[in-house]
């Protein structure tokens, strides 16, 4: 099979720091069925489908997005994220020792959007992006209110949100 064929294409993803050379993708695959099925990066999950749960969230450039509704033709050029790259080299980010500590999750099927998400939203606002919650003070601190709606587009079926909630505020408003 070559990329000459119609509706393909030779794309060059780079997730999580590596570049991925890929030789023939059909160009209505979307980003998390690549990330799972051509690059064996797992941990991003596919809930809904429809961008409605969030648990397919990873990060382009920094920002979120739904890696279902997002074309990987689209995302050439731009940097990935997925809850694999925000470890760093000497262990595991603040924002993921805090979900172990504040035991952040149950089943933990949501986790890895949370995570990604969580981490878009805490650039997000320290770059004094408002929400609705701010009606547009960006110094607005990230109270449980302002993270709730930051993070609303992020949906956990075993309702861990009280403890989600908390293991961001901790990384947010450290002691």
């Amino acid at each position: 099979m070559s990329a000459d064929l119609p509706g393909h294409s030779r794309i060059v993803l780079s997730v999580n720091g590596t570049e991925h050379p890929l030789d023939v993708v059909d160009n209505r695959s979307t980003l998390l069925d690549v990330l799972r099925e051509r690059l064996d990066l797992t941990g991003t999950k596919k809930g809904c489908d429809h961008g409605q749960c969030g648990a397919c969230t990873v990060l382009a450039d920094g920002r979120r997005i739904n890696a279902c509704l997002t074309l990987a033709v689209a995302v050439q050029g731009r940097q990935i994220t997925t809850v694999e790259g925000l470890a760093a080299s000497s262990g595991l980010s603040q924002l993921q020792r805090a979900f172990l500590e504040y035991d952040a999750y149950q089943c933990g099927y949501c986790t890895p959007g949370q995570l990604c998400s969580a981490t878009g939203m805490l650039a997000e606002a320290a770059a004094g992006w408002p929400s609705a919650v701010t009606a547009g003070d960006a110094a607005a601190e990230l109270d449980t209110a302002e993270i709730r709606e930051r993070m609303s587009g992020n949906l956990c079926r075993c309702g861990a949100y009280v403890n989600i909630v908390t293991a961001i505020e901790a990384v947010a408003r450290p002691r």
